[in-house]
């Protein structure tokens, strides 16, 4: 044991000597900020950078019109702007986990701040398809350094339970709505200056992130009981951009391709290999003790579900409303905002009254019954029907349940981790979502178009009427389907999380432990 050097007070009785050790148990915990009073603070940066990755997924998708029609590309080739950025991100998540735990959160957060920026300018600036496109390519390298950085910086933060539950409500919402925000800023800004600039405002994004990320954040140093697990790497990478790709091909070509089905069964292949690995190897990426806890395997679950249900809602009702009620990018947006509303209310009842009471496993269920819901209501839709009194209830209340599940699972999916798997346990959050979002854009597009040409050629004549009841017709099948991934999620959850409420050990770094 150390002696006292000068200037230093040594615990002179029991309580002081408790209290000391407690600190010193606290003190790696609380790595990832400055004293407690700046923690707020923390999450607010850490918050904006999250938001300027999320909604760059839809962001971009309200300007992509506009886009082609100024540089010129073909409908075919539109999708890689897409699908560039979910490849990269998708499939190098977890190796951006590892990269945060090695060498530490905030400087990994920092280079991704820097880079997301640097090439978000080079793709607003791009004169040529290529170009963009290996803009968007490096904006989901640099996504997958910084989104599991900002995760774990929130989890090694808030260590208290009650001040962790509201950060995670705060954060639940800004990854809930981002989408619907990015819609919004995405129309405001191709109506009233360019398409570029739905790049260009990410520099903004992420100087605010950084000035603020760079004063505040302690330097956690590099972690050298954690190693990188090569063959892990290059397995999960390959497994994960096979699946991805795969996937992305099920929309321009069909599920039959060999293009499509052939990379599903190589990324099956690879992602069950590394799974074998993980069991042998010295230092694995994804330690199976970060999966063995069912409250996380379930929230895990639950993210991957939702990451795809939530493309059904945002995508598919986005067209409804500019392409069959003829709203303009920035009314749809704005339509968007009650939705925002409900889901900011379910994260705040969930993770601030609910979930800390009566524990997970009724109110994730609840929220996937709520989601449901909302999703068989919205089939209900048709040519006439209008925002007010058709839309607007079953956007409220598809919200409410959304806002129930994510906040919640993105919580306990992280909490009670070790401080050095924080990195790695939140990418595999985020995996879990971009997955889930690249499953239901090609399931749920391919519905869609099946679901309008089935309708086409039983209503013969093209007309305008049943041109745009066709388009009904297939929004309506996604909205069923997207019903039915919630109903899968309510069977799940109820199978998979605990019973009660988490149990919270105040003298662990994690704070949390179910």
């Amino acid at each position: 044991m150390r002696q006292a050097g000068p200037g230093r007070r040594t615990p002179s009785t029991p309580q002081e000597h408790s209290v000391s050790q407690s600190t010193a148990t606290r003190a790696p915990a609380q790595a990832g900020a400055r004293p407690a009073d700046h923690r707020w603070w923390v999450l607010a940066f850490v918050g904006i950078a999250q938001l300027m990755v999320v909604l760059d997924a839809t962001i971009v998708n309200i300007a992509l019109p506009t886009a082609q029609a100024d540089l010129g590309f073909s409908d075919g080739a539109r999708q890689w702007v897409i699908t560039a950025y979910s490849l990269a991100f998708g499939s190098l998540l977890l190796l951006g986990g590892r990269i945060a735990d090695l060498f530490g959160r905030k400087i990994t957060f920092l280079i991704g701040l820097v880079g997301f920026a640097v090439a978000s300018a080079i793709g607003g600036a791009a004169p040529s398809l290529e170009l963009l496109v290996a803009a968007r390519a490096l904006q989901g390298l640099f996504g997958a350094l910084l989104a599991p950085a900002a995760l774990s910086l929130l989890t090694t933060t808030f260590t208290d339970p009650k001040d962790r539950a509201k950060a995670f409500s705060v954060f639940g919402a800004i990854a809930g709505a981002g989408g619907a925000i990015g819609l919004l800023l995405g129309g405001l800004l191709t109506e009233y200056l360019t398409w570029r600039w739905t790049l260009y405002v990410n520099v903004a994004f992420a100087v605010v992130a950084f000035i603020g990320a760079f004063m505040l954040l302690k330097h956690d140093g590099r972690n050298r009981d954690v190693a990188l697990d090569v063959p892990g790497t290059v397995l999960v990478s390959a497994g994960l951009f096979s699946l991805v790709y795969g996937f992305s091909n099920a929309e321009s070509h069909s599920w039959t391709s060999t293009r499509t089905w052939g990379f599903l069964a190589a990324g099956a292949v690879l992602l069950a290999v590394f799974a074998w690995w993980q069991t042998r190897a010295a230092h694995p990426l994804l330690p199976l003790r970060v999966l063995a806890d069912r409250n996380r395997g379930a929230s895990f679950v639950s993210v991957l579900l939702i990451g795809a249900a939530m493309f059904g809602v945002f995508l598919f009702l986005t067209y409804y409303m500019q392409i069959v009620m003829g709203f303009t990018p920035v009314r749809t947006g704005l339509a968007f905002l009650p939705m925002v509303g409900a889901m900011m209310t379910g994260t705040i009842l969930a993770t601030n009254f609910l979930v800390p009471r009566i524990g997970p496993k009724p109110v994730v269920p609840a929220g996937m019954a709520v989601g449901a819901l909302g999703l068989l209501w919205m089939t209900t839709l048709g040519v006439d029907s209008s925002y007010a009194t058709h839309v607007l209830p079953q956007l409220v209340v598809t919200g409410f349940g959304m806002g129930l599940i994510m906040a919640t699972a993105m919580n306990l999916a992280v909490s009670g981790v070790a401080h050095h798997d924080a990195g790695v346990a939140s990418a595999g959050v985020n995996t879990m979502q971009q997955v889930g979002g690249s499953i239901g854009t090609a399931l749920l597009t391919t519905i869609a178009s099946s679901a309008s040409a089935d309708y086409l050629a039983s209503h013969p004549g093209g007309t305008p009427a049943v041109t745009a009841q066709a388009s009904v017709e297939s929004y309506s099948a996604t909205y069923a389907w997207t019903a039915a991934i919630f109903a899968v999620g309510l069977v799940a959850t109820v199978l998979l999380y605990k019973r009660g409420a988490p149990r919270y050990d105040e003298s662990a770094a994690s704070a949390v432990h179910m």
